[in-house]
């Protein structure tokens, strides 16, 4: 655990202090936490918190972890945000200066974006759970972006549909928050760089509505082979479940930011979702740490977790050891430490097993495609 001591001993104690005096107790260390907890997101926003809550909970019953020679614990400070990106900037400034925290984790893009535009002189981490790709592109060294970009899933996922359902036309029924805005337009490049046709196109907000029939019958009447879908997991589901009761029998290509297992749930079953192509649920990967985590998940939650919580707890653990090993809370020195506290962590903590941080902060991991076939997931092959 101590192999980057070395790193953070000499400003351990300052920084220590420093964070007590912004609002931090003795022997705890707060990590903040901004995102949707109402609204249509509303459990977007809890799953990716039921993670990080997850995390501090093991970390503390096991007696914390070792900060300059006292046994800390973790406290998470989590905001509502709302999904707005200028109340993630707020709550990012008030968690900063009241409760001296050394990383914000954030679960859209919109708000990855809203606090890189300080975050560098504020000193401290976005740890940002959102594939898109220019989060770690931007050039901004305190940033860590949790998943894998999202590029990958753009042209697998084109790819998939065409070749394997003969797909030619497609209808763009995503949200309208930032991230699907950029999903949308990469997926509509792609399509159409294969020769599709993209025959509707009618964004709707998936925050603040549960009927979107007047949406969808405008995609309808173009009568596309496949449908473009994706926000948060429950207002997707609704989006599909809708889209069915209007008579729709075609396929879906699903945003990754929704699961097809959650969606599933809030569609009307697996039946309802026939077709769709997205990313790999945990809940159908078959390694030892993924079924462990998930019934530790289920023992305490009472349900399946999905990548928000799985991904948000592993990057929790993963932040901590870095803490432990350089017994510091400096943000810069956490953040140089973090390739090689995902590699010297327990790996029950790891459960999509990330193996590294790039230089410009992603973690590294596999990229994956799941489709619905005869009312089951399954998982394929990505070919490259």
């Amino acid at each position: 655990m101590k192999k980057l001591r070395t790193l953070g001993q000499a400003i351990a104690a300052a920084t220590l202090t420093m964070s007590l005096a912004a609002g931090a107790s003795a022997g705890e260390v707060n990590i903040g936490f901004t995102g949707p907890l109402s609204g249509g997101a509303a459990l977007y926003g809890e799953n990716t918190l039921s993670g990080l809550r997850m995390a501090a909970e093991e970390i503390n019953a096991s007696g914390g972890f070792d900060l300059d020679g006292e046994k800390t614990k973790v406290n998470i400070v989590s905001l509502d945000d709302r999904y707005s990106p200028a109340q993630a900037a707020t709550n990012a400034k008030r968690l900063k200066q009241e409760s001296g925290v050394p990383a914000v984790f954030v679960p859209h893009s919109g708000g990855t974006f809203a606090l890189q535009d300080f975050n560098e002189k504020d000193n401290f981490i976005v740890m940002s759970y959102s594939s898109v790709p220019s989060i770690t592109e931007s050039g901004n060294t305190m940033t860590l972006r949790i998943p894998p970009t999202f590029d990958g899933y753009v042209k697998a996922f084109t790819d998939y549909e065409m070749q394997n359902n003969g797909s030619k036309t497609m209808g763009m029924a995503g949200a309208t928050h930032e991230y699907a805005k950029i999903w949308a337009s990469m997926i509509k490049k792609e399509w159409e760089s294969k020769g599709g046709e993209i025959v509707a196109d009618n964004p709707m907000d998936y925050n603040k509505s549960a009927d979107f029939f007047t949406g969808i019958s405008r995609i309808m009447a173009s009568s596309p082979d496949v449908l473009f879908v994706g926000g948060a997991s429950e207002p997707t589901g609704l989006v599909i479940q809708q889209a069915r009761q209007m008579g729709y029998q075609g396929g879906f290509i699903v945003m990754d930011q929704a699961k097809i297992d959650e969606v599933a749930e809030v569609a009307g079953g697996l039946d309802m979702v026939e077709g769709a192509i997205g990313v790999v649920p945990l809940s159908v990967y078959e390694t030892e740490t993924a079924k462990n985590f998930i019934k530790r998940y289920r023992d305490k939650y009472g349900k399946t977790p999905g990548s928000e919580a799985a991904y948000n707890y592993l990057a929790l653990h993963a932040l901590i050891e870095a803490m432990d090993a350089t017994e510091s809370t400096d943000p810069k020195v956490i953040r140089a430490a973090m390739g090689d506290a995902l590699k010297s962590m327990d790996v029950s903590y790891n459960p999509y097993e990330v193996t590294e941080v790039t230089e410009n902060g992603g973690f590294v991991t596999r990229t994956t495609l799941a489709v619905v076939k005869d009312g089951k997931i399954v998982r394929e092959e990505i070919k490259k």
